[in-house]
């Protein structure tokens, strides 16, 4: 069997009246790509920033690499990393100053080295002394890339990895993905909209609905299921509630 690097049970995220997350259950194996989809609304964010300590569960569990996250994240956060375009890098510093800050909160070895390579594979060469601020949108989610990577994540969580980047750079991006899941067997969850994307790096598929999980299935499973030719079709489907499935148990 798989080991197993995240279990999550019966978790929930309330807001006061609002429940943004509602008892959802999963798992993430060693080594497998999960997409996290959903519309504007569905508890993505929400669950990505519980997973990471960020937003303290309002019920439920949550283990990563056999700790609980709320009562241990110290633990674990070294071996984790993110990457969102809705969390700006500090916009004073530039690409190559932000990347040594956090480079050094992770403890990562011969840093400068680190950097130059993660520059070149991202392409941030030509702004790494530009302030963060005064970057592109899809520079910046380059840089954050970079920065989600620096540690060497054995449990990466993207949201929107290839946000406002353009068609040429963002294949560049997914293939990047897959060689370094390839060499180092890290497990991945992404959230994105990009249908496409998900069908090409996941393993695996979590469709959230109003904060519950209401299908799940790799994404040649969910196709043949709802006897549609793409993943967009499928979430349409689910969305529209066209599909007349019920929430999966959980």
């Amino acid at each position: 069997m798989s080991e197993i690097i995240v279990n999550v049970h019966n978790l929930s995220k309330r807001f006061g009246n609002v429940v943004a997350v509602d008892q959802i259950s999963f798992n993430l194996a060693r080594g497998s790509t999960v997409g996290l989809l959903g519309g504007n609304g569905a508890g993505k964010t929400s669950t990505l920033g519980m997973l990471l300590g960020l937003l303290l569960p309002s019920s439920g569990e949550i283990k990563i690499f056999g700790e609980d996250i709320i009562r241990h994240r110290h633990r674990v956060l070294p071996w984790m990393n993110f990457s969102s375009p809705y969390v700006d890098l500090p916009h004073r510093l530039t690409v190559r100053e932000n990347l040594s800050v956090y480079g050094r909160l992770y403890g990562v070895p011969r840093i400068k080295s680190r950097i130059n390579q993660l520059a070149h594979d991202f392409s941030l060469l030509e702004f790494l002394d530009r302030p963060a601020g005064k970057l592109s949108a899809g520079q910046k989610t380059r840089a954050a890339l970079a920065k989600a990577l620096l540690n060497k994540p054995r449990l990466l969580l993207l949201d929107e990895p290839t946000a406002s980047m353009d068609p040429d750079t963002a294949d560049d991006i997914r293939s990047y993905l897959e060689i370094y899941q390839r060499k180092t067997s890290a497990t991945i969850m992404l959230a994105s909209h990009n249908m496409s994307e998900v069908e090409r790096l996941c393993t695996d598929v979590l469709v959230l609905k109003a904060g519950r999980i209401v299908d799940r299935g790799s994404p040649s499973n969910l196709l043949a299921r709802f006897e549609r030719q793409t993943l967009e079709q499928v979430f349409l489907d689910i969305a529209r509630d066209k599909s007349g499935t019920t929430e999966m148990p959980k």
